[in-house]
């Protein structure tokens, strides 16, 4: 078992090595078959270890409640021994991270299948850096969570780092694109230094980053109120850089730059929750720092309901789905700030079905209409891309929180933990429900609703997109109508909520003023009510479509509230002009000065000394008696 657990990152690495080296030599078909190839026997190892925790110790269900079994912590070396601190390189294969391997494996292999045929027109060379850098993206990811400690899961976060700045500057020749992954990997690198800075903080307190040294109640005990505030606030900001919440959340939709498939990669299932998982699986810690649990509510709150605005406005197809997932994540934070951890991991599952789906399809319409993403010159699609829009409209009902889709269910466990603690921030969830549903049906009627408005090169180009294409989008359909059934609430059937059952060694139920079966009918109706009313008014608004009205509102929704003018001119325009200023300067005249002054000193020592060896005997036998005779005169005469 030890070794096959290994496999599970080793196999995608593999793929990455085989692509990578041999991508001049492989074809097209071969490198598809090992990137997807490794990819699926990740994701059969990763059922097989999920059905069998109890071999592992990780866990297992008995008698409709879970139970630790064992030891979930497989040791493989020790990584880091230095004195005192031991840091092992080892896997903990429980509950938690058992979820996460069937999410990324799984997902992460539709993507892969889908991108044998999106990105077939690459040559072969460009074909297999892809799919390496994608098998080295999964394998990153799958670090991440199988991690022990915080040291291993901090690789596999850097690595997802390094791997979304390559996969978002695919196409590098593209200016605005190498920005964008740039900006992606320096505002990531803001976040990653508050996790190091937590890491360094852990280790300094208790001399372990073991989450079983750390994450216990004894190892609780050793560290002080301010310590736990300190240390889940740098892990926090970690989280606000990988999964985007403000300030660090505008490289998300600048990211779009990538293939579509990358896009779906990253914003569904895998880098933009690594925040949350990281917060899960510590939530012993951030459940003892209530202060910091606020904190992260109120901006979880506060980004769900910002980047939904935004998304009203958004006219490239990516761009709104790019905000959506923003608007998501913000809901998943809005619940671990409320202590439901099961609720935000839940989210995190189901927003990977329907937010892949909505990506891909994404995908499928761009490819259809030869690379346009303007939804305004779009429109009609629906007849000519039938399984497409069936699997579109399936993901916006879902990403609405229509039942009994997947959305629904999990959005409610959100709303409902928020309306348990804090009615304002329930009141800002509802709100920002119904806007979801607004652009998401804006979307889905302004692109395959009334006429096609491209050019007619266009309109003859329309195609449904091959089998390699839709097969993934219409299992990922299937999942987001069904996926959500795995914790369905006790409201509905009696002995639900069975993820909540399966989590309960890791993840215990938050803490809240328990509402009543009635009140929960009540409020989920009436999220249920506002999402019908916002998609019935985008309907109205958006079945013909018609050029829309400008204000000064709009505006501001257009340009994204102005957030990337604002960092440009408070934070990237100073800093670039003091660069400036420091090359010009301080680079030029003071450090370049001291180090050519240096050389040009001992270049004109070397000339005055030269002359000492002019090769004359008598010179020599002057300098030794002249010598002798000063070293006389420091032994007799001046010496102590």
């Amino acid at each position: 078992m030890k070794n096959l657990i290994l496999l599970i990152p080793l196999l995608p690495f593999l793929g990455f090595l085989i692509n990578g080296l041999l991508r001049k030599q492989l074809s097209k078909g071969l490198i598809g078959i090992v990137g997807c190839g490794t990819v699926l026997g990740s994701f059969l190892i990763s059922i097989y270890a999920f059905l069998n925790l109890d071999a592992i110790g990780g866990g297992r269900q008995i008698s409709g409640s879970a139970k630790i079994i064992g030891n979930p912590v497989i040791h493989y070396f020790d990584f880091i021994n230095v004195g005192t601190l031991k840091i092992p390189f080892a896997f903990q294969i429980d509950q938690l991270s058992a979820l996460f391997l069937l999410i990324i494996t799984g997902v992460g292999f539709l993507i892969h299948v889908y991108s044998t045929a999106y990105m077939h027109e690459e040559k072969e060379e460009h074909f297999g850096r892809y799919f390496a850098y994608l098998n080295l993206f999964v394998f990153s990811m799958l670090l991440l969570v199988m991690g022990a400690n915080y040291i291993i899961m901090f690789i596999g976060w850097e690595g997802v780092g390094l791997c979304s700045y390559l996969l978002i500057g695919y196409w590098f020749k593209n200016i605005d694109y190498t920005k964008a992954a740039k900006k992606a990997f320096v505002m990531n690198r803001i976040g990653d230094l508050g996790f190091l800075l937590a890491v360094f903080w852990i280790i300094s307190k208790i001399g372990s980053v073991n989450y079983s040294d750390v994450l216990t109640t004894a190892g609780l005990a050793r560290f002080s109120t301010g310590d736990i505030v300190g240390i889940t606030l740098l892990l926090f900001l970690g989280a606000t850089g990988k999964s985007a919440q403000i300030p660090l959340y505008t490289w998300l939709p600048d990211a779009m730059a990538g293939p579509t498939p990358v896009s779906a990669l990253i914003h569904a299932a895998t880098m933009v929750t690594a925040g949350i998982y990281m917060i899960a699986r510590s939530n012993i810690l951030f459940t003892a720092a209530p202060l910091t649990l606020n904190v992260i509510a109120i901006i979880g709150g506060a980004t769900a309901l910002l980047a939904a605005t935004i998304a009203m406005r958004q006219n490239d197809i990516k761009k709104v789905l790019a905000y959506s997932t923003v608007s998501q994540l913000g809901y998943m934070f809005l619940a671990l700030g409320m202590g439901a951890y099961t609720a935000a991991v839940f989210h995190v599952m189901t927003h990977a079905f329907f937010k892949a789906l909505l990506f891909l399809g994404s995908g499928s319409v761009i490819h259809a209409v030869s690379g346009q993403q303007d939804i305004r010159f779009m429109g009609g699609l629906r007849k000519k891309l039938p399984t497409t829009y069936i699997t579109f409209l399936i993901g916006c009902l879902a990403i609405a929180g229509i039942a009994p889709l997947s959305g629904f269910f999990s959005k409610d466990a959100i709303l409902l933990s928020a309306f348990e603690h804090n009615k304002v921030l329930w009141a800002v969830g509802l709100l920002t429900a119904g806007l979801t549903a607004f652009y998401m049906f804006r979307l889905l009627f302004i692109t395959f609703s009334g006429t096609f408005r491209g050019t007619e090169e266009q309109r003859h180009h329309i195609h449904e997109s091959p089998a390699a294409m839709t097969v993934p989008l219409i299992i990922l359909a299937l999942l987001s109508i069904a996926g959500g059934w795995i914790n369905i609430p006790e409201v509905f059937i009696h002995g639900g909520e069975r993820l909540t059952s399966f989590l309960k060694p890791l993840i215990p139920a938050s803490e809240g003023s328990p509402v009543a079966h009635s009140t929960e009918w009540i409020l989920m109706g009436l999220t249920t009510v506002v999402s019908l009313v916002a998609i019935i008014i985008a309907w109205s608004r958006y079945k013909v479509y018609k050029e829309e009205r400008e204000t000064s509102l709009t505006k501001a929704l257009e340009n994204k509230w102005y957030v990337d003018e604002l960092y440009n001119g408070i934070i990237v325009n100073p800093l670039n002009k003091f660069g400036a200023f420091v090359a010009r300067f301080v680079e030029k005249g003071t450090i370049d000065g001291l180090v050519n002054g240096v050389g040009r000193l001992v270049n004109y020592s070397s000339r005055q000394m030269r002359w000492l060896q002019s090769g004359q005997v008598g010179n020599y036998v002057l300098l030794m008696v002249v010598s002798m005779v000063l070293f006389f005169v420091l032994q007799f005469f001046l010496r102590k």
